[in-house]
Parts: structure tokens; C-alpha cells; sequence
């Protein structure tokens, strides 16, 4: 990927553009697709590692040794409290302020996206989540919590949005033949991200701690350089195809579903249609489900299952190694639900390119009904196995739910503006992101405080979810074909891709662009990026050996 395989764009056709602008990365003749997906992976296994955020949380609540916790002082008061150590339940909340933060940025700069670019994006991502992850440690050296939530939550919630869309578009784009794949090789990498993340953030916690300090603030901060440095290269690795551009050989199939379009959408009608909504709704659905299990699984494992897990009676009293076992257990599941929700995501949006987008939500709704709804009762029966072979179902479901969204996306409202699109619809994900941790500890607190035991207190909870689940069935099965009136004219299209500043001799050669091999580039691409997720991936694995 040098210079030399960029098109003669706009940078040689004499037009003034930095190295960040869009026609700085139209593809040339001896470019590969094939080089695009590991320039999003790069990107999405960094972002990636907000779902490993949880290793921070016990730490950060250890950060003043022998000081009282700030507890009785409220939430707010926190914020600005330097003398008493944060309580987990309030660092939490920064997980929530990244996934709030994630949908509210994609959703205002998508369509600028789709003029600048993706390395324009993809970099202004990583000097965000880079730079948020820098000024969360020094909030942590300070022992300024609002610093932390600026830093991480607010500055990296807004590299993890424009991360996360930023490659969405243009691998659609690449690959016509395969919208799923495509998708699914990027949001792979955000499921992905925490099994390589979380172990070398323990590890450099352990290395920078001080006495009774935890290495909080200098692991952050490393992690913040080595995310940048990673995502650059990422950002510098894109190129988009010029307008008209597909591959060699391949002409789009006769129109046999009339949930895919030739036409496009404006992002500013896209929004408006009833599809958009109905969408809004089944991605919505779809996360807070998926989220409620998430975030409950480890607890209701252990204590669902507790001593029978290790061939004792329910009633037995436990000695403090065999709860260490049972939590040794529960981690295991841990590790196999972050490993089914990165592989998830590109087994279900592969599968979508056969089965059809909407039947593919029509299996993760139906399916996901049936597998929460018998949790309970795999659990009074003690069959922890098949527990944990439905939950790891679930999960791969809640990931796949998010890599064949922007393909769907993409059929309903074509590809000029599918980025922008996607940005939109992430607000689905925020609302999710904090409604739904605050649904599940409300029901679960509720029915603790009415005498439910704790073994217990899971199955209404789950029906709750399941019954989620057929709101989001309900509206999958209501998305129609865009009307006509809403597609682009043929003049508002080339006005929209106007602003994309290609030069006409681009256009005119687009049939001529990408068609170099793979070589030797492309090996050390997928290597850069393969390598740890296959380390992340055993680490899964290690960690999953405890079930057994």
C-alpha cells in the first residue's frame, strides 16, 4: 500500500489535498480490495477494547490505599473528590457515557464522512480514543474522576463512533458481491478487541503498580499511544473504489428481492422513512437483549449453578477454593462469550449474503426467543452445558446483529450514503447502551428486595428480554422496499458524489482500478492484524478451559 498504488486522483491532477483528504485514497490499478478489510481491522480491535473496560473498574476503585470510599458522597460529588476512593458502581458509568457518546458522534458526523473519507475519519479516531484513552490517565494520576469520564468516556466515546463507521461504507463499496462479508470482517474486530486488549492491559497494570497502587494511569496511557500508532496505520491503509468501480468479472445479479435497491437514499430522507425506524427498532432490540445477557452472565452462572457446578448438592456450604473454582468457571463463560460475539459477527453477516438480511433477523429473533426463554429452565435443571452452548448462541446472535445491519442498511437504501446512514441509525446502540444495564439492575434489585432468591431472580428478567426480542421480530417483519419518490434523482446523485471531489478521468478509468495481486503486502496486512486476534482468540480459549 504506498503512494505509488493511489489513483491519479486529484493529488496528480494538480488540485491542492492533504494527505487526509478522500482523493488522496482513491484506489489505482495496482491496488487489492483485498487490503481494505485488515486497514478496518486495525482499526475496530482498538476501539474494540471498550468492551474489555470492566478489568479497569476494581482497580480504580483501590487508587488511594487506606482512604475511605467516596460512597456517601454521591455521584456528582465524586467527580471532584480527590481524597476517598471511587466506588465501582460510579466508574461503570463510563462504559455507558462510551456507547452514548458512540452513537451520538456517528450519528452528527456521518454525513461528513462520506465526503471526507475514511482516512480522514479513521485518524481524527485515533487521535480521539488515543488521546481520550492519554487524558482518562492523567485524570487517574490526579485522581480527577470528571477527567476520567472527559478523557475516556466523552473524547473516546467520539473516536469510537467515527472508528467504528468510518470503514462501513467503503467496504460495502468494495465488495458489491459480498456486503456481509465485508462488514463482518470490520465489526469483528470491535467483538474482538476486548480478547486482546483486557489481558495486556492486566498485564501492564501489574507491571506499573506501586506498592498498593494499581498501574492504573501508566497503563492508560500506554494503551492510549499504542491504540494511536495502530489506528494510523489503519487510517493510512484505506482506499476507496472511484464511482462506477466492481470487480473484475462480476455484474450485479437480476433483481430476484425487492428488499435490495439499485437506487439510493439520501441520508436527509433516509431518516424520515418508516424503514429507517423499523430498523432503529430490531437493532434495538436486538443490543438490549443481548446486552441484559452480557452483562448478568457471569453472576447468574455462579449463581444459577453454584456447587452443582462442581458435583456438590444446591444446599452444600462452599469453602472459599471451591468458590474460587466456581469464579474460575464464570470467567471461562466470560472469555467463550467475548470469543462467540467476535466470531458471531462474521459467521451471521456472512450468512446473511445467502440467507437475506431479513431473514437472518428473522432467525436471530425466533431462535433468541426460544434459547432465552428456556435459560431458566436449563438452569433449575442444573444443566450447565447446555446453558452455556445458549448463551454462547445468544451471544454470537447480539454480535451478528451488528455486523449485518449496515449491509441491510445498505439493500434498503443503496451505497452512496450508507455510512452516513449507519451513523444515524447507531443512536439505537446508545439508547440501548445505557437503557439497558439500568432495565436489568432495576429488575433484578426489585425482586431481591421481595424476598426472590438469588437463583431466581434471573427468569423474569429473561422472559422480559425474550419479550424484547418479538418487538424486535414484529418490526423486521414490517420493512418494506423504500417507495420510489424517496430514491435520488440522477441529478441529485452526481451532486452528492460531487462533493466526494473525484476527478473525471478517475470515473472514466474506474473499471481499471484495483486490480493488482495480493503479494507479499497483503500477507503482512492480515499478519499485523490476524496475529493478535488469534492470540486473543487462544487466550479465549485458555480461559474457557475452566468449564471443563
Amino acid at each position: 500500500m504506498t503512494v505509488g498504488s493511489e489513483a491519479a486522483g486529484a493529488a496528480s491532477s494538480g488540485t491542492a489535498s492533504g494527505w487526509l483528504a478522500r482523493e488522496r485514497t482513491i484506489a489505482g490499478p495496482r491496488f487489492n480490495r483485498w487490503l481494505v478489510p485488515p486497514a478496518a481491522l486495525a482499526i475496530h480491535l482498538c476501539i474494540g477494547m471498550a468492551y474489555g473496560f470492566s478489568v479497569f473498574w476494581l482497580p480504580m476503585s483501590k487508587l488511594v490505599p487506606g482512604a475511605a470510599s467516596c460512597g456517601n458522597i454521591g455521584f456528582f460529588a465524586q467527580l471532584f473528590a480527590g481524597s476517598c476512593n471511587w466506588t465501582v458502581p460510579e466508574v461503570t458509568h463510563i462504559f455507558e457515557t462510551f456507547i452514548a457518546m458512540l452513537g451520538i458522534s456517528a450519528a452528527i458526523w456521518g454525513g461528513w464522512l462520506e465526503h471526507a473519507g475514511p482516512r480522514k475519519a479513521g485518524f481524527i479516531s485515533a487521535l480521539c480514543w488515543g488521546g481520550g484513552l492519554v487524558l482518562g490517565g492523567l485524570g487517574v494520576s490526579m485522581h480527577q474522576l470528571w477527567l476520567v469520564f472527559l478523557g475516556c468516556g466523552v473524547l473516546g466515546g467520539v473516536g469510537l463512533g467515527l472508528g467504528y463507521i468510518a470503514p462501513v461504507s467503503t467496504l460495502i463499496k468494495w465488495f458489491p458481491d459480498r456486503r456481509g462479508l465485508a462488514t463482518g470482517f470490520a465489526i469483528m474486530g470491535f467483538g474482538g478487541g476486548a480478547m486482546i486488549g483486557a489481558p495486556i492491559a492486566v498485564a501492564l497494570m501489574a507491571r506499573f503498580t506501586h506498592g498498593d497502587v494499581p498501574g492504573v494511569a501508566s497503563t492508560l496511557m500506554v494503551l492510549g499511544v499504542l491504540y494511536f500508532i495502530a489506528m494510523s496505520a489503519g487510517a493510512f491503509g484505506f482506499r476507496v473504489p472511484p464511482s462506477g468501480w466492481k470487480p473484475a468479472g462480476w455484474t450485479a445479479p437480476a433483481a430476484t428481492n425487492s428488499l435490495i435497491t439499485t437506487k439510493h437514499v439520501h441520508l436527509n430522507v433516509a431518516w424520515k422513512t418508516p424503514q429507517f425506524w423499523m430498523l432503529w427498532i430490531v437493532l434495538c432490540m436486538n443490543v438490549t437483549a443481548g446486552i441484559g445477557v452480557l452483562a448478568m452472565a457471569s453472576p447468574m452462572f455462579q449463581d444459577v449453578f453454584g456447587g452443582r457446578l462442581l458435583g456438590l448438592d444446591a444446599s452444600t456450604a462452599l469453602t472459599t477454593v471451591q468458590k474460587a473454582q466456581i469464579a474460575a468457571a464464570a470467567a471461562g463463560l466470560v472469555g467463550l462469550i467475548s470469543l462467540f460475539n467476535s466470531l458471531g459477527r462474521i459467521f451471521w453477516a456472512s450468512a446473511s449474503d445467502f440467507m437475506g438480511r431479513k431473514n437472518t433477523y428473522v432467525v436471530f429473533f425466533l431462535l433468541g426467543i426460544v434459547l432465552y426463554c428456556s435459560l431458566p429452565t436449563l438452569g433449575h435443571m442444573g444443566l450447565a452445558g447446555v446453558f452455556v452452548i445458549a448463551v454462547c448462541v445468544i451471544m454470537s446472535m447480539y454480535g451478528g446483529g451488528f455486523s449485518t445491519v449496515p449491509a441491510y442498511l445498505a439493500d434498503i437504501f443503496g451505497t452512496q450514503m450508507v455510512g452516513a446512514i449507519h451513523g444515524r441509525l447507531l443512536t439505537a446502540w446508545s439508547v440501548a447502551g445505557v437503557a439497558g444495564p439500568f432495565l436489568i439492575a432495576a429488575i433484578r434489585e426489585a425482586q431481591l428486595n421481595a424476598g426472590v432468591a438469588k437463583n431466581l431472580v434471573y427468569d423474569r428478567t429473561l422472559y422480559i428480554l425474550a419479550g424484547l426480542l418479538l418487538v424486535g421480530l414484529i418490526a423486521n417483519l414490517m420493512v418494506r422496499p423504500v417507495k420510489e419518490a424517496h430514491h435520488m434523482t440522477d441529478e441529485e446523485l452526481a451532486r452528492e458524489r460531487s462533493l466526494q471531489h473525484e476527478a473525471p478521468h478517475v470515473v472514466a478509468n474506474a473499471d481499471q482500478a484495483a486490480r493488482g495481486g495480493f503479494g507479499v503486502v497483503g500477507v503482512i496486512a492480515w499478519a499485523l492484524v490476524g496475529v493478535p486476534f488469534l492470540i486473543g482468540v487462544w487466550i479465549a480459549l485458555s480461559k474457557a478451559a475452566a468449564l471443563f
